[in-house]
């Protein structure tokens, strides 16, 4: 890995989230669960993949058990510089926020719109659950149909998420040069199972040619299980560096690192925080959001 410069960041960043979302609507796992003392992932089914007519669910409602948010410490926050305009905010999203996040992604991906597994062109499914807020994006027509397949369209943007966003970049610009503000109209959800869940290197591209040109950074949360996450400057996974991202963490790219080659070689089971899978029941994976301005 390309050598970084450490530090040390403010503790958890805590955006409230709003309270009138209500309660999160949530299908039933594809298998009948049994509950775990150990809340260990070996009573949890993992999901198979599902068309556009299934519902994905990223929870497992018969686990859920009661808050263990005011319970839980926060430590401090570390960034990594990974190249130029690239930095890793490490632990940046506290345990609160994350079960918010995860509550807003359940109800809006249960619902028409929610979750599916998209196609290549030439008909491979991505090994990922995907949904979107603000525009439509699939690997084949990107941002050019309004309207996904199943007729339905993307809901807005939640705003605290875009607060979220915002928030961010303006810590992460403490420590990088040149890295531009963006206020997202974009959010593309990805969930990753630990069994077969991966992405090969890519570039995030399919913005305006006005926002890439300036180089506004993308934000990318992680939630539950770690990822391996590869990034360099081709597709040659062997040339490419690796970080692992774990539940918590922040990655910008922007600026000079805005097209940087980036994907997920494996999600590590078994490696999502206790006190989250306590609180929101998330099946195993992880939950990946990425915030970008088209």
């Amino acid at each position: 890995m390309d050598a970084f410069h450490g530090g040390i960041l403010r503790h958890y960043r805590h955006i409230p989230f709003a309270k009138s979302l209500g309660e999160p609507f949530s299908l039933t796992c594809p298998k009948k669960t049994t509950k775990s003392s150990s809340f260990g992932y070996h009573s949890i089914p993992i999901a198979k993949g599902l068309d556009e007519t299934q519902s994905f669910s990223l929870i497992c409602p018969e686990l859920t058990t009661k808050s263990v948010c005011e319970t839980v410490s926060s430590k401090p926050s570390t960034y990594e510089i990974l190249g130029p305009g690239m930095i890793l905010l490490k632990d940046y999203i506290s345990l609160k926020d994350q079960v918010d996040i995860v509550n807003m992604c359940q109800k809006w991906g249960v619902g028409p719109g929610g979750f599916y597994e998209p196609s290549h062109q030439n008909g491979a499914k991505l090994r990922l659950q995907m949904m979107c807020f603000g525009r439509n994006w699939d690997p084949v027509t990107k941002y050019k149909e309004h309207y996904r397949s199943d007729g339905s369209e993307p809901p807005p943007v939640p705003y605290e998420l875009v607060s979220l966003a915002e928030t961010v970049i303006q810590d992460s610009q403490a420590h990088l040069d040149k890295l531009p503000s963006m206020s997202p109209d974009i959010c593309i959800v990805n969930f990753y199972s630990p069994v077969y869940g991966r992405l090969g290197l890519h570039q995030d591209c399919d913005e305006s040619y006005d926002s890439l040109r300036r180089g506004l950074p993308v934000v990318s949360i992680s939630i539950g299980d770690t990822a391996e996450f590869l990034y360099g400057h081709s597709r040659d996974k062997y040339k490419s560096n690796r970080v692992l991202l774990q539940s918590g963490d922040v990655l910008i790219f922007g600026g000079k690192s805005r097209l940087v080659f980036h994907g997920v070689k494996q999600v590590l089971p078994n490696t999502a925080p206790l006190p989250l899978l306590q609180e929101t029941a998330l099946r195993p994976g992880r939950l990946n959001l990425t915030l970008r301005q088209f």
